[in-house]
């Protein structure tokens, strides 16, 4: 599965910003802007973006804080990270890693996010751990991702949405109608409000954890601090 979605990434590596600007309508900025408060990051933390992509999660982290590394697997996101980086004159370091087995060392991490990827890896309770392991006592991991509205006509709508009009408009500006039907088809599967929390639970001995409903339940924000 790894090596599947590592090549799907690079091939709408290029596409993948476009995109994201028009299938939320360009709410996902708010999304991060939300979750990068609810952990109130200072001058002093030090931050861990997992699955980072193309930056902008970190991006969003570096109004606060400019000790970031941002760390994916998949290369061609990484380089356009760094073209954005250098173009903002930004100093969050991109490093080409596993959120599997992050090289890192224990409690060296004050915050740690990861935006809409945590659904993408293989093991979801060996990343959550792993993110456990890396933070700080006290310290603080944001998982921003999506999940399933709870009202029915809504869910309907959005269904409709993500089944026919994401995969079409995903052809025509990426030519990858493969991967703009695999992302929405992970979303809606994957395990959201409470039913995420428990898995949190079982991956890690966190102290606190709480979730932020996003637009009708689109997507969700999780808080679990260590």
């Amino acid at each position: 599965m790894s090596q599947f979605v590592q090549n799907m990434f690079a091939s709408i590596s290029k596409k993948y910003d476009l995109l994201n600007d028009i299938l939320s309508f360009g709410i996902h900025k708010k999304w991060r802007r939300k979750s990068v408060q609810l952990v109130s990051p200072n001058s002093n933390s030090r931050l861990l973006d997992i699955a980072c992509g193309t930056g902008d999660f970190a991006f969003e982290f570096e109004r606060y804080t400019s000790n970031i590394v941002g760390i994916d697997f998949c290369e061609e996101m990484l380089e356009i990270a760094r073209q954005k980086a250098n173009k903002r004159n930004s100093r969050v370091q991109f490093i080409q890693g596993d959120a599997l087995n992050l090289p890192f060392e224990d409690a060296s991490f004050d915050i740690v996010s990861i935006g809409f990827g945590i659904r993408n890896v293989d093991d979801v309770n060996k990343s959550i751990s792993e993110m456990y392991r890396i933070l700080k006592p006290g310290g603080k991991a944001v998982i921003l991702e999506f999940g399933q509205p709870k009202n029915s006509l809504f869910r309907f709508v959005y269904n409709i949405y993500s089944k026919y009009i994401m995969p079409f408009i995903g052809n025509i500006f990426a030519r990858s109608k493969e991967a703009y039907t695999y992302l929405p088809t992970t979303a809606g599967a994957f395990p959201c409000r409470n039913d995420f929390l428990d898995i949190a639970r079982k991956s890690a001995n966190f102290n606190n954890m709480e979730y932020y409903t996003l637009t009708f339940g689109i997507a969700y924000i999780y808080i679990l601090e260590k």
